[in-house]
Parts: C-alpha cells; sequence; structure tokens
C-alpha cells in the first residue's frame, strides 16, 4: 500500500522491515518462495498491530448517593437558633464524576444551607494531598434548603448572624459530610464507565421574586409577581451506551424556604422533594443545583408544616417540568472536552462590616486603605455548547440573567451556593430599595454587581472559548 494512502486514513505506520546484520540468509528458489508468501499475513499483521487510527477519549461518567441525614439532633440553618426533632425526608450529598481522559472533574450537591468557603479549602486539601485531585476539578454546591443541619465553622454567616450561632457546633456531624464526601468521590472515579451526555432547557413558574417593595420604596421580604425572576431549567443529562440513564443535573434557582422556622424536621425542602420525585420517575439520582435565587423563593413560602406549604405540589410544579424537558433530550454526545477555569474578583467590602478569620485568604486591604473582597468564580465548559460558572454567593437573579444573554454559549447555566457562602450578591438597582438582603446579608456595595458581570462575561467571551490565550492581567 501506497504511503500517500496511510497519510489519507490518518493512520500512522510505524511498522518497518530492517536487514538484519551478520545474518545472511541463503534462500533456495522453494525457500524464497516460502518466505515472500509469508510477507503479506506478515504486512496485514502489522497493519493491524501497529497501525491504530488516531481517536479521542471516550468519556466516561459515575454518581453516587449517599446519605447524610442525622442519627440524632442537630442544630439547623436557615432561621434562628433551633434544634431538630425528627426528620421528615432524608438529606444526601449526590457525586457526579466527569472525565474526558485527560481531566476528571466532580459536581457535589448537598442537601444542606450553606456553608463557609474555609469548610471547602479544608475539604478539597485533603483530597489534593490524600488523592492527587487537583482543586480546581471540585465544586460542591448546596441546595440551600433551611431544614438541614448546620456543617463546619459558622464563617461569615456569624458575622452577620452571630445571636444565631452562639452554641457549640457538633463537630462529628461535620467530620461525618467530610468523609462522606470525600469518600463518595473516591467511589465515583472508580465506578466510572463509558457515557453519553445531552443537554436542554425547560421551563417551570415555582419560583417568585420576593423583594416586595411599597409605596415608600423600602423593599421587605414577601412576594412580588412582577419583580424580576429567572425560570429556566438548565438540564444535563448522562446516559451509559445502552441508552439507559445514568444520572440527571437540573439546574434551577428557588429558595429552599417552603418551611419556615417553626419547622423542626430535616428536610431537603422542595428541592429535596423534587429530586426524590424526579429519581423515582427515571430511576437514576437527580443532583438539584440551584441557580441565581438570591431575590427568588417558591410560590408558596415559610409555612410551618409541609402540609400547610404544599410542599409535595412542588413535585408537580416543578418536578413534573423537568420531567417534560427530560424527554426532550437525546443524550448523543460521547465525544467530551472539559475546560475548568477560575478568576478571583476583586470588589469593595461593605464599609464598617467585621469578617471571619477562617475567611482571611478571601479579603485585603489596598494602600488606600480600602478592604477588599476577594471572591472566588469558578468555570466549566463542556466541549464548545456548555458554559457554566458558580460562585459562593446567593446572587440576585438579573445578574445571571444578563450573563446568560451576552454569553457565547448556547448553553450558560449559573451554579449557585458553590464552594462556600459569602452572603447575598444583589443587583445594583436594589441598593436604593434597602432591604434583608442589602442591609444586612451582604458583604459587599453597589459596584460589585458590574464587577462581577463584567469579568464574567470578559472571562466567556475570551479565556472560555480560547482557553490557550494569554489571560487578561489581574485574572487569576
Amino acid at each position: 500500500m501506497h504511503p500517500k494512502i496511510f497519510k489519507a486514513m490518518n493512520v500512522k505506520f510505524i511498522c518497518s522491515i530492517k536487514r538484519i546484520p551478520n545474518y545472511d540468509l541463503q534462500f533456495s528458489k522453494i525457500g524464497r518462495s516460502i518466505a515472500f508468501s509469508f510477507l503479506p499475513l506478515l504486512f496485514q499483521f502489522c497493519i493491524m498491530v501497529f497501525c491504530v487510527p488516531e481517536s479521542k477519549a471516550q468519556f466516561r461518567a459515575a454518581l453516587v448517593k449517599t446519605d447524610i441525614s442525622p442519627a440524632d439532633s442537630q442544630y439547623l440553618v436557615g432561621y434562628g437558633e433551633r434544634k431538630s426533632i425528627g426528620i421528615h425526608d432524608r438529606i444526601y450529598h449526590k457525586i457526579v464524576a466527569l472525565d474526558d481522559g485527560k481531566t476528571q472533574f466532580f459536581i457535589i450537591s448537598s442537601d444542606i444551607c450553606l456553608y463557609s468557603p474555609s469548610e471547602y479549602d479544608k475539604v478539597v486539601s485533603r483530597l489534593q494531598k490524600q488523592y492527587g485531585i487537583n482543586p480546581l476539578n471540585v465544586w460542591w454546591t448546596v441546595t440551600h434548603t433551611h431544614s438541614a443541619p448546620e456543617v463546619g465553622p459558622p464563617g461569615i454567616y456569624g458575622v452577620y448572624m452571630g445571636n444565631r450561632v452562639q452554641h457549640k457546633i457538633d463537630s462529628a456531624y461535620t467530620l461525618m459530610i467530610e468523609d462522606k464526601l470525600i469518600n463518595g468521590i473516591i467511589e465515583a472515579r472508580k465506578n466510572l464507565v463509558p457515557a453519553r451526555l445531552g443537554v436542554g432547557w425547560g421551563f417551570s413558574q415555582a419560583n417568585i421574586n420576593r423583594r416586595a417593595v411599597d409605596i415608600d420604596g423600602k423593599a421587605s421580604l414577601g412576594l412580588n409577581p412582577d419583580g424580576p425572576v429567572d425560570r429556566r431549567i438548565g438540564l444535563l443529562r448522562i446516559d451509559k451506551l445502552d441508552g439507559s440513564p445514568l444520572a440527571l443535573i437540573a439546574n434551577y434557582p428557588i429558595h429552599g424556604t417552603v418551611l419556615s422556622d417553626k419547622n423542626l424536621q430535616v428536610s431537603g425542602d422542595a428541592p429535596g422533594i423534587v429530586s426524590e420525585y424526579v429519581e423515582q420517575k427515571i430511576g437514576v439520582p437527580v443532583l438539584f443545583i440551584n441557580g441565581a435565587a438570591g431575590n427568588l423563593a417558591p410560590i408558596y413560602s415559610v409555612y410551618p408544616t409541609p402540609a400547610a406549604g404544599h410542599l409535595n405540589q412542588f413535585r408537580v410544579l416543578l418536578g413534573d417540568k423537568i420531567l417534560e424537558a427530560n424527554k426532550k433530550i437525546f443524550a448523543s454526545i460521547d465525544t467530551v472536552k472539559l475546560f475548568a477555569g477560575s478568576l478571583i474578583v476583586e470588589t469593595p467590602r461593605k464599609p464598617g462590616l467585621g469578617w471571619s478569620a477562617d475567611m482571611a485568604k478571601y479579603t485585603n486591604t489596598t494602600k488606600a486603605g480600602i478592604n477588599m473582597v476577594r471572591l472566588p468564580v469558578r468555570f466549566l465548559k463542556i466541549n464548545e455548547e456548555v458554559a457554566i460558572w458558580s460562585l459562593p454567593v446567593e446572587l440576585f437573579c438579573e445578574i445571571s440573567n444578563e450573563v446568560r444573554e451576552r454569553s457565547p454559549f448556547p448553553y450558560t447555566f449559573y451554579f449557585g451556593y458553590t464552594n462556600g457562602w459569602f452572603g447575598y450578591l444583589p443587583n445594583a438597582s436594589a441598593w436604593e430599595h434597602g432591604g434583608y438582603e442589602v442591609e444586612t446579608v451582604s458583604p459587599f456595595t453597589p459596584a460589585a454587581a458590574k464587577d462581577v458581570t463584567e469579568s464574567v462575561v470578559a472571562y466567556l467571551q475570551g479565556e472560555m472559548r480560547n482557553p490557550s490565550a494569554t489571560k487578561p492581567k489581574g485574572r487569576k
């Protein structure tokens, strides 16, 4: 076969026959005839063994689900100081591992309310030291249910709400959360199987703007049907090669506050109820990833019991909408390339605000004496169609909506409450109306929204589209 034919077939011919020195074999006519008759077979053998077409690695994935429900009474996070007296529905870590042959990436969704960035740093430090896993490739999100136990040190939550954390933190429960998360990641690495990926959009009206503005322009927690909202459901589905589902990731912005502070039972709230319902229907676990829910509440909010809050109705309001959108997804992508990125957005810290010692790496002071917040932003690109970005904040939906509109990627998802919690990050216009999110539970100033939006959009339009390009000054 002519060498040019090999080149056209995009194969590498690395088989060569060399004369063996010092061994001049003299063949008789019969011997030469027999020898030459084997050359075609030898040539075919070389082709089969050495001439292998160049191909991309098969995408692989795995899922692990592990129960993190407490065995005893625990302090619950999200409202005033209170302890649980039982379990309404069980809570979980759900871990998806993605492997493109070069990069392994892990997405964890946990049915808890929030945790300090220092807790994330502690966990990924263990993963890196013990297993060599790059922290950049580990995203730990929470569903933000307000009916789950506290985890780790209070962090800046203790600065905002010190009256809620006067008790001693249960280190045993936190250790259980850490160990089960790490063990789940390692188990997922062992269970990777060839897979395909699908992506799509859905729509649900299970949420509503919660910034009720009075005639004096003052905002308070309530329901605002005319306020900005984001009702898109972002879906990533992972199937095995035989077409059977392996995992579903559902991204939707909604506060986990169907249940109020009067509820003392552990619960995943609406995100947990919806996830378990969809799992029953499709046969595989669902990772619920909250979105920009900073100013978005469930349409039934802060009720004392699951029955009063119509908790089970969210199976219809949101669960059925996820199922409907899932049916339209065809998971056909088996060649996947993952790209993980990050940057630090520095933005002024609210004047007069204290800071938590365990979060020292997330602030600094300029030469002019201005205290800054160092906000970590993470990015994940899947092929050239999907871009996901995340923040450790309760983001107002106007910001993620704008980023999505300006993104060059057809599927742009925002994962909120990821890798820690800094509090609320409102859009600029929210500050003139005041209210709980702006006045009480935010470390930022009105400049933060623009600082984040412009930095994220620039990254999506720049490094995410061309990762090999030189990073702009000041980006990390």
